[in-house]
């Protein structure tokens, strides 16, 4: 009875251990992957995704002893983001709270395409995600989007002439007497609608794109 209750002991830890393992090299996979994707999209900045664990009592001998026996996934408490926006060094790395919307839109795009390449959904929807973003991110964002759309289909909003460089078809919608109408439309067509919501003419409800392999 001993040894079998050992024995079910010994397999237990056994599946924690891979459990933890699992968990630890997923994170690492998309830290590394957040990295990258961060870079494509503000390429002078840096993002790095930080493993949260709970604190040792280093003058606790018992604790810090506890604490390297185990796996670090056994104390992880969360995750923290740190990014920064520009390549001076002085400038320190920010967290989420400190952000702009247009940052906070990059960071967590880069959290989606980190994550998309370790576990990657087959569709995605987009709704005005340029909305914050200058001229410059939204043409990264769009070539970003570009590039994952070979294994995966996204169908993105927009009141922005940055996305449609990259789309493989457009549909204009338009709101006319309390009815949306939704049709094919071409580059220029789709170009089209948008100048007129500068112009602040007839309004389209939203231009769609949609990129897929």
């Amino acid at each position: 009875m001993q040894n079998n209750y050992q024995r079910i002991q010994t397999l237990i830890e056994a599946s924690e251990s891979r459990k933890y393992d699992a968990l630890y090299l997923t994170f690492k996979q998309v830290a590394k992957n957040f990295h990258d994707v961060f870079k494509k999209l503000v390429p002078n900045g840096v993002g790095d995704l930080i493993m949260k664990t709970a604190p040792i009592d280093q003058n606790d001998a018992e604790a810090v002893e506890k604490a390297s026996a185990t796996h670090v996934m056994e104390r992880f408490i969360g995750v923290g983001i740190r990014v920064n926006f520009s390549n001076d060094t002085n400038e320190g790395c920010r967290e989420l709270i400190h952000l702009s919307g247009g940052q906070k839109t990059l960071v967590a795009l880069g959290l989606i395409f980190a994550i998309q390449k370790c576990d990657p959904a087959p569709f995605y929807l987009f709704d005005e995600i340029d909305a914050a973003l200058d001229q410059e991110k939204r043409r990264a964002v769009a070539k970003l989007i570009d590039e994952f759309s070979v294994n995966a289909q996204f169908i993105a909003t927009t009141f922005r002439p940055e996305m449609l460089e990259y789309a493989s078809k457009c549909y204009g919608v338009r709101f006319r007497n309390k009815v949306s109408y939704i049709t094919i439309v071409d580059s220029s067509e789709a170009l089209q609608f948008l100048s007129l919501d500068e112009g602040n003419e007839e309004r389209p409800e939203a231009e769609m794109e949609e990129m897929e392999s």
